[in-house]
């Protein structure tokens, strides 16, 4: 028998947050520093409204919510680097990338047992499906139980709970720009700088995708990490600039193309993890039905690399359009 979730055990949770697609409430009056501090203040208050939720698996949004909060803040970091230098913001992005790291295996878990072995089921005639189920369960309770809500419970955790805001709120980083292009840029106002930030991690995707060897799994996988820095910086900016919307759905094709890449080897490595060395026949010919399932599906996807590739490259920029009493 699978032990309660955690955060139902312990009675913890009392309302279920709602996903948001509410972008950061930056405005054209703001400058660089101020919109970097809402940006960043935005995502780390809907990443508190999901944080007790992620302790259990009742509902997957939970991990994934905080995750996503978390992922979204190193990209600003990121993102705004040529007005706040690395130094500024290095470790905080260290605490980010290991409180993502920490629920990396519990999301994986997730979306393997609810989005693959769900609808798998009704498409692989194969015995197993129940055994390895039971193992990708049994496997999430111990995840979550030894890695998410110790995590969660930590004084590390919390003390980045306690502390980050204050860094927001004092905008600590103007003290910490000492060079003068920098600061400058920081007092500049958003409008200019958001334009040539979009352009430059469009910039980005351009040189990572263009001629791109398919087969190259490492290519893909940065070429992914490129569109997700543009979908990000996008979203952020959508209040400044109309029909970015637009823009963004120019991007999901090759989006959901990169990411059913990502799922395929993100199961391969799950299967090692649940099946070590079993011998069980019928696991692992499901196991291997499941493998090969997803990877028929980006085969397919990837037939229509060059369409949806040619999409995003032929979208129009929204933030190059002039926009009345934003310019």
């Amino acid at each position: 028998m699978l032990p309660v979730p955690p955060a139902t055990a312990r009675g913890r949770i009392t309302t279920v947050p709602t996903k948001s697609k509410a972008p950061p409430p930056i405005t054209p009056e703001q400058s660089v520093s101020e919109a970097f501090a809402t940006i960043l203040h935005h995502n780390y208050d809907y990443m508190l409204t999901w944080r007790e939720s992620a302790r259990s698996w009742e509902d997957i949004e939970g991990v994934h919510q905080v995750r996503v909060a978390f992922r979204r803040m190193r990209s600003a970091l990121t993102l705004f680097r040529d007005a706040i230098p690395r130094e500024a913001t290095a470790s905080w992005n260290d605490e980010m990338r290991w409180i993502a790291g920490e629920l990396g295996n519990a999301r994986d878990l997730d979306v393997f047992i609810d989005e693959a072995l769900g609808p798998a089921s009704a498409l692989l005639p194969l015995p197993g499906a129940d055994q390895l189920r039971e193992l990708a369960e049994q496997r999430r309770a111990q995840v979550y139980a030894e890695r998410v809500v110790p995590m969660l419970d930590s004084e590390r955790f919390q003390r980045f709970c306690d502390a980050f805001p204050r860094w927001l709120d004092g905008r600590e980083w103007e003290q910490a720009t000492t060079k003068k292009k920098q600061a400058k840029r920081l007092e500049a106002g958003i409008i200019q700088f958001s334009r040539q930030l979009l352009d430059k991690q469009e910039r980005r995707v351009l040189s990572a995708g263009t001629n791109v060897d398919r087969e190259n799994a490492e290519e893909m996988h940065q070429l992914r990490i490129e569109c997700k820095k543009l979908r990000y910086a996008a979203e952020f900016f959508r209040p400044l600039f109309a029909d970015m919307d637009v823009f963004i759905g120019h991007m999901k094709g090759l989006q959901d193309l990169l990411g059913v890449m990502n799922d395929v080897a993100v199961t391969r490595t799950l299967m090692d993890d649940l099946l070590g060395n079993s011998r069980e026949h019928d696991v692992l010919i499901y196991a291997g039905g499941m493998i090969g399932w997803r990877t028929c599906e980006f085969r397919q996807l990837l037939e229509r690399f060059d369409d949806y590739w040619d999409e995003l490259v032929e979208a129009k920029h929204p933030w190059w359009k002039k926009q009345s009493g934003k310019n």
